[in-house]
């Protein structure tokens, strides 16, 4: 049930190091007709940044969802959503953890670091699409996001 009143599109940041992924999640949300922006950050490292609007991210939005991989280069999904949650300004943007890892320790590690959902990344392109318009249809259209702020 999605609101078709003329409001902002849901900014969306995904972070996420392999471009098959981030392919299959832009097919994904076309697909579910989610009106959103998205935004990538391949690392850890450049997802901070973007974030806390540093340097070419200065003019960054501020998301309403993050979608986060785990396994990132330079800087892992776990400190990524370490430094999230432990941020004041920006430990209420809901993070869905989407990986491949279906390591009981990394299940319970991203809960214990406040992971909003922990999601794992389906092979086959149409359980993507189904997991990617399922986050939609929850997150974005049952869920109440926080205001920006």
């Amino acid at each position: 049930m999605h609101d078709d009143s003329p409001g902002r599109p849901i900014e969306i940041l995904l972070v996420e190091d392999n471009p098959g992924d981030v392919r299959l999640t832009i097919e994904a949300l076309k697909e579910g007709k989610v009106r959103n922006r998205l935004s990538v950050a391949r690392d850890g490292v450049e997802a901070i940044a973007f974030l806390r609007r540093q340097g070419v991210h200065a003019d960054a939005a501020r998301p309403d969802l993050i979608l986060l991989d785990l396994n990132l280069p330079r800087k892992d999904g776990r400190e990524v959503l370490a430094e999230i949650k432990e941020d004041a300004s920006l430990r209420r943007i809901p993070v869905v953890v989407l990986t491949t890892s279906k390591a009981e320790e990394d299940i319970l590690r991203t809960y214990d670091l406040h992971a909003n959902c922990y999601i794992n990344k389906p092979v086959d392109l149409e359980q993507f699409i189904t997991v990617v318009r399922s986050i939609d249809d929850f997150w974005l259209s049952v869920v109440r996001l926080p205001a920006s702020g």
